[in-house]
């Protein structure tokens, strides 16, 4: 049972990264769309527990070192391989651009440091923790999520229990925000089809570290049930202060601060832990896809494209989720698509066995 919860607190640290856990995602793409959006909050909570149990179980029965092989394996198609796998290339590139990014954003709103000195002291981070192996990466990784998952349960029992406006009116000035898209049920979908992009290489090796699958699919389960659980709880807090957070940054860490500014610091602290995790996850999973890891040559690797990736950071934390995630949201369909034609074909070939 301790593995089941290691992989599943892995599986919500892998996905939780800078846009989540500052609250700016789930601004975008569930709380601007008013009392609507927890219905794309459920609908999303139902596609993560189905996807996050398919990816890991699938990791550990193909036992993938990378997602290269099993990418390949789903799609029964060589061109949709070479799609989906194009897909989660850049996905995996972009999404760790945009923690850098982010880690630069945190650190400065909250204790006012220089954009550039947050995103430098997580490129080195990533660089240290991405040269040791898969185990001791997840064990990093699932190590920082409970600490999260707590602080938003606090966070939004006590934002529900000192809301001053009623919801219908927030409801109002919470559609007065951007939306990441057009309808809350499109919404909902494009946000499991992005972080699903940005999970499913890590997921397949973290699944291809364990051999029990069974574990791992109970794992990507209850990973996939507890993100659910955090962005319904997430988009509960930041409704309940729509009219103060919506302009910054980073919603959830202001409201955290509004609470308690010790608070404030301590959320601001395991922000940065979340970002660390996506970051990690994404670079390694990049770096294993294309040479063996744990060799000199790895390591250059991850230093030259981490060191690339900071580069490109400084186009803007904001502005690079706005743009980006949504694109990769559509991209990733072809991913969903694969994963539920996988689970079809899985089951056919055991039905014909029997």
């Amino acid at each position: 049972m301790k593995r089941v919860f290691t992989i599943a607190s892995a599986f919500i640290g892998i996905i939780v990264g800078a846009g989540f856990a500052s609250g700016q995602e789930i601004l975008q793409y569930f709380t601007s769309f008013g009392l609507m959006g927890i219905f794309a909050a459920v609908l999303s909570t139902v596609l993560f527990a189905y996807l996050g149990m398919t990816l890991v179980s699938l990791g550990s029965r193909m036992k993938a070192q990378s997602h290269k092989k099993v990418i390949y394996e789903i799609s029964g198609n060589k061109y949709l391989g070479i799609i989906v796998d194009a897909v989660i290339i850049f996905t995996l590139f972009g999404v760790g651009v945009v923690m850098i990014a982010g880690a630069g954003s945190n650190l400065n709103q909250q204790f006012g440091v220089p954009h550039i000195y947050g995103s430098l002291l997580l490129v080195v981070l990533i660089i240290l923790s991405g040269m040791l192996n898969v185990d001791r990466v997840v064990a990093i990784i699932g190590s920082i999520t409970p600490f999260l998952i707590v602080a938003i349960a606090l966070v939004s029992v006590y934002a529900l229990f000192t809301v001053e406006l009623p919801f219908s009116e927030l409801s109002v000035i919470a559609q007065k925000s951007d939306s990441a898209l057009p309808h809350w049920a499109l919404s909902g979908i494009n946000y499991v089809s992005f972080n699903i992009a940005v999970g499913a290489a890590m997921s397949l090796v973290m699944g291809g570290a364990e051999e029990n699958e069974r574990v791992a699919r109970m794992g990507g389960l209850l990973g996939g049930l507890g993100l659910g659980v955090l962005i319904i709880l997430s988009y509960f807090a930041i409704l309940s202060r729509i009219d103060v957070v919506a302009s910054y940054e980073l919603p959830l860490l202001k409201l955290v601060d509004m609470i308690s500014p010790v608070l404030g610091v301590i959320m601001a602290v395991v922000l940065f832990g979340m970002i660390f995790n996506t970051g990690l996850s994404m670079f390694y999973a990049f770096t294993a896809r294309f040479v063996e890891m744990q060799t000199k040559k790895a390591n250059a690797f991850l230093f030259v494209t981490v060191m690339l990736a900071f580069g490109v950071s400084f186009a803007g934390f904001t502005k690079l989720v706005e743009w980006f995630y949504p694109t990769i949201g559509f991209l990733g369909l072809f991913l969903l698509f694969a994963l539920i034609a996988a689970t079809f074909r899985t089951s056919k070939k055991r039905t014909d066995i029997k």
